[in-house]
């Protein structure tokens, strides 16, 4: 059983989501970062879609009421255990009653804590993860919560560190253009992989918002609520373009004009309010081609 001692401004329970129910309104949620918290598991000998913490900007304290081994990866941050130093992604010890604590990130947003066995938190629809936009899964975590903590598999921790850059602190991701790409004008077109965006204070799981210009719209009818996906670029009235994340809507009513490559969105999800994000046109997708109306 682990106990939690204290979360840090959020700290959830997450996997691999809970893909496939949008027809009915559900998000897929899971973690943010899936590359981390997939090599947190590995990392500690578990199937990659075993539930792990997902810790916001660090802060997280917790203690076990046996010896288990932990992992933790993502942002970087200062880890100890019972006082005493230890490395970020790589298998690590975590003895019987002996407090890990996670101090503030440093680059990165999100830091992925697995245990050996994988948290046995009660599933819903299939999966152990929080969404915090649509309230499905357990609550994010308080002091004084206890997971418990599902027996390990075969599978043993083989490596003694991955080899892991740090998260960067200027995001390059890729896009393609999105199903409403032609609501942009032209100009707009070519600030969207022009700019160097920002990430906004007004970032979460939902999205990351960026700032650093006005895209103008040629159309600003309201536009049907339509099925988005993770990685989805809407463009609001206010010009700012958000990129949608794990807890994203399954339908939106803004249009979507570009959708970020899923190879690149790990590095999104550990983006912090503040670093510069450079969106650019994927070169396995042909430009957008506006064509003229009958």
């Amino acid at each position: 059983m682990i106990q939690v001692l204290r979360t840090g401004p959020l700290a959830t329970v997450q996997d691999l989501g809970r893909p496939g129910y949008a027809d009915v309104g559900v998000s897929p949620s899971g973690a943010a970062d899936q590359a981390s918290h997939r090599l947190a598991n590995r990392l500690v000998g578990n199937p990659e879609g075993a539930a792990t913490i997902e810790v916001t900007l660090g802060g997280l304290a917790v203690v076990s009421d046996r010896g288990v081994w932990v992992a933790l990866t993502g942002a970087l941050v200062d880890a100890t255990v019972g006082g005493r130093q230890v490395a970020l992604n790589a298998p690590c010890y975590l003895p019987a009653h002996q407090q890990l604590q996670l101090g503030t990130a440093t680059a990165g947003l999100r830091t992925y804590l697995a245990v050996r066995g994988g948290l046995g938190v009660p599933p819903v629809l299939g999966s152990r993860s929080t969404d915090v936009l649509g309230g499905l899964g357990p609550a994010p975590l308080r002091a004084g919560d206890r997971l418990p903590v599902l027996p390990a598999g075969v599978l043993q921790p083989n490596v003694d560190l991955a080899p892991v850059a740090a998260p960067p602190a200027v995001v390059d991701a890729r896009i393609e253009p999105g199903p409403r790409a032609d609501w942009l004008s032209p100009e707009a077109r070519d600030l969207l992989t022009r700019v160097r965006w920002a990430v906004s204070a007004d970032t979460n799981r939902v999205g990351v918002r960026l700032e650093g210009a006005r895209l103008d719209r040629v159309r600003t009818e309201e536009l049907p609520p339509e099925g988005v996906v993770r990685g989805a670029v809407q463009v609001p009235p206010d010009g700012r373009p958000i990129v949608f994340l794990a807890d994203h809507p399954v339908t939106g009513g803004y249009p979507v004009v570009a959708v970020v490559r899923g190879a690149d969105l790990a590095a999104l999800a550990q983006a912090r309010p503040g670093c510069t994000v450079r969106l650019h046109p994927d070169p396995e997708y042909a430009p957008l081609t506006v064509l003229p109306e009958d």
